[in-house]
């Protein structure tokens, strides 16, 4: 058994297709030790982790400074280094994760449905690891341990291909995730880092079909749909989320102006916050609530029909900054603004613009507010409540590998059991079939 290692050494042009097939055979090899894994030995490796992490943390905020830096120089999205940061939140909200996902049941070998035959023979349907997952994601080095935890929690092996900005964040937070392995004598090809990050080599890795099980793509549209259009290996997409909240005509003001404030400003470069602001327009109070966004340096955009609507009301409501209008994520303190007549209307706008991550209504009347949910199709509909809730650790599971905005085989929150599948445990008593 390999007990300890390091990251890959980057290779020569050349060996370029032999680097991504080395790594896909270890994993592969890899599961085979980690699925045998006790629930003790998953939690202790975590346990050493977390508190790794937190001993570390200098050191981690010294290689994060130099992907900040490299950031600036190269002037990028001022929404990717507010992702790319490890601060002290973020170290902390990380070893926490992880003490939360060694907490929670192992999902391996839990009975999902058993039953005797009229055979004999008892059945019993559980879970069991998928075996090597393959994420692929930018900025975010918080997600390196996220994933690589709730991977190693399901008995997989995961393979992270992180971007080029955050690599020497990425390389210390798997340095420290292989000394936690080591400590328990578990197999470091558990977790894989992709030094590598040329896009190219993404057309490699999601070919490997014969080691790898599932491939996730979390970043961009550009990502997504350069994943999705290569890939020979099923694919979980965790997409852009373009987030809607409806103000009905009967919602208090305190409690509209608290969440969509929250949704758009507690931390606006996320996939959760709010991207477009539906306010019926017999709502009596968006002056109050546009006021409320303007002094918190809330930038809003519309349509000429809403800029129009708006200025009426004496509201300053600047143009789209591109052409993709109400169906763009921001990420920004940039909000895109408009009032609709009636709940169908702002049901219609949601259908059309919306990427089905997350949408909420404001209303007193629960009547309504269930109209809303049943007519639309996101994976997660909030009443009276923020769209930053969805996230796998505000819903319990510990930490998330993303927020999955298609429909097979998980939606919402990818935790532990969605890193699962399952399998039949037949047991007999020496019958066989006539």
């Amino acid at each position: 058994m390999q007990i300890c290692g390091v990251v890959q050494k980057l290779p020569h042009v050349y060996d370029m297709d032999k680097y991504i097939n080395d790594i896909a055979n270890n994993a592969l090899h890899a599961s085979y030790e980690v699925r045998k894994l006790s629930s003790r030995q998953k939690n202790a490796v975590l346990k050493k982790l977390a508190c790794l992490i937190d001993e570390r943390a200098g050191e981690l905020k010294r290689e994060n400074a130099k992907d900040i830096l490299y950031a600036q120089e190269n002037k990028l999205e001022e929404s990717l280094i507010e992702r790319l940061t490890l601060s002290d939140k973020v170290i902390q909200s990380m070893s926490r994760a992880v003490r939360e996902i060694a907490a929670l049941p192992d999902p391996i070998g839990e009975v999902v449905e058993g039953r005797t035959l009229e055979s004999g023979l008892r059945l019993l349907k559980v879970r069991a690891p998928l075996g090597v997952v393959a994420l692929i994601y930018e900025s975010r080095p918080n997600v390196t341990i996220d994933v690589g935890a709730l991977c190693l929690k399901s008995g997989n092996v995961a393979i992270l291909r992180g971007g080029k900005e955050a690599l020497h964040s990425n390389r210390a937070l798997v340095k420290i995730f292989h000394e936690a392995l080591f400590s328990q004598e578990v197999i470091s090809s558990a977790v894989t880092l992709i030094e590598n990050t040329e896009r190219s080599l993404i057309i490699d890795l999601v070919k490997c079909k014969k080691q790898i099980d599932l491939v996730v793509p979390r970043g961009g549209s550009a990502l997504i749909d350069f994943v999705s259009e290569h890939s020979l290996i099923p694919v979980v997409k965790h997409d852009k989320g373009v987030c809607s909240i409806y103000i009905a005509c009967d919602a208090p003001l305190d409690m509209a102006r608290d969440i969509v404030l929250n949704a758009k400003t507690q931390r606006p470069g996320v996939c959760n916050s709010v991207e477009c602001l539906l306010i019926d327009s017999a709502w009596p109070y968006t002056k109050e609530l546009i006021q409320s966004l303007n002094e918190n340096k809330v930038r809003l955009h519309s349509d000429g029909e809403g800029i129009r609507a708006f200025g009426e009301r004496k509201i300053v409501v600047e143009p789209f900054i591109n052409d993709l209008g109400f169906g763009h994520e921001y990420l920004s303190l940039d909000l895109n603004v408009r009032f609709v007549p009636r709940i169908d209307d702002a049901i219609a706008h949601i259908l059309e613009y919306s990427s089905r991550h997350s949408e909420a209504i404001v209303t007193q009347n629960m009547l309504l507010a269930q109209y809303f949910i049943d007519a639309l199709d996101s994976a997660a509909v909030f009443v009276n409540a923020s769209t930053r809730f969805h996230d796998g650790g505000c819903f319990g599971l510990g930490a998330e590998v993303g927020i999955a905005t298609g429909k097979l085989h998980v939606r919402g929150p990818m935790g532990i059991k969605d890193l699962t599948s399952m399998r039949y445990i037949v047991h007999g008593k020496g019958e066989v079939r006539a």
